[in-house]
């Protein structure tokens, strides 16, 4: 499998060049092509959460710690002294840290249920959900934003898939099919609840023909035509 910085690195440049060629269009903005950036590279890391020493794991206990100790000191603030607030700070770390973080672990297998195709889907479709009935942004910005998470998912997926064939020796790895995974049969009652709740959530999207109308205008994408090349090199070539 790819490690955490080819992750990090080919999630990065998929989604920095899809999401700079979507601005140029102008069916982002600026805020737009900076968050559809950040999910984007999110999601190259998204599918190791399974993985109990994975580096994204680790990062984001820590900070779900940190801002789930954070919340708890904000909350209580006025009613708790400057000792309990401390109390309260470093029980709540702790917990988040080393109780969640161990229940998350036992109860989660490497490349399992959360290392698939359906699991990622539900993720950025649920980013919609909650870009767009939430946060109230823009349809489209909205539909983008949980793309860019489950394309970077995808990217992770495909990585994984491409590190397990040996091309010096041009044969599969043992490692092969783990990683692009739509099914298992070993864990067919999740993935039952798995298609379950994406096809919930699938039925109640925010309208997707709406957004398909709206991407698939040409006048977006002929601005970007005329946009492609600098001045000087279209001089030349005409």
């Amino acid at each position: 499998m790819a490690n955490f910085n080819t992750h990090l690195n080919v999630a990065f440049a998929v989604s920095g060049i899809t999401a700079l060629t979507i601005y140029k269009t102008g069916l982002i903005d600026d805020s737009g092509f900076l968050l559809c950036v950040a999910l984007g590279t999110a999601g190259g890391l998204l599918p190791d959460l399974d993985s109990d020493h994975s580096t994204p794991i680790k990062l984001g206990f820590n900070l779900a710690s940190f801002i789930f100790a954070f919340g708890l000191v904000m909350h209580w603030r006025s009613d708790l002294s400057l000792l309990a607030l401390m109390a309260l700070w470093l029980a709540g770390y702790g917990f988040m840290r080393y109780v969640v973080f161990h229940v998350f672990t036992t109860m989660t297998v490497h490349r399992g249920v959360i290392h698939s195709v359906p699991y990622m889907a539900i993720l950025g479709l649920g980013f919609t959900y909650i870009s767009y009935y939430v946060m109230h942004n823009p349809l489209t910005a909205s539909w983008f934003y949980g793309l860019f998470l489950f394309g970077g998912a995808l990217v992770h997926l495909s990585l994984d898939e491409l590190y397990s064939v040996n091309l010096s020796g041009m044969r599969m790895k043992r490692s092969s099919g783990t990683a692009m995974k739509f099914y298992q049969h070993k864990d067919r009652w999740w993935y039952l609840l798995l298609y379950a709740l994406l096809a919930v959530l699938v039925y109640f999207a925010p309208p997707f023909e709406t957004f398909l109308q709206q991407v698939s205008d040409p006048a977006p994408w002929a601005q970007l035509r005329v946009d492609m090349l600098p001045a000087m090199m279209e001089d030349l070539l005409k």
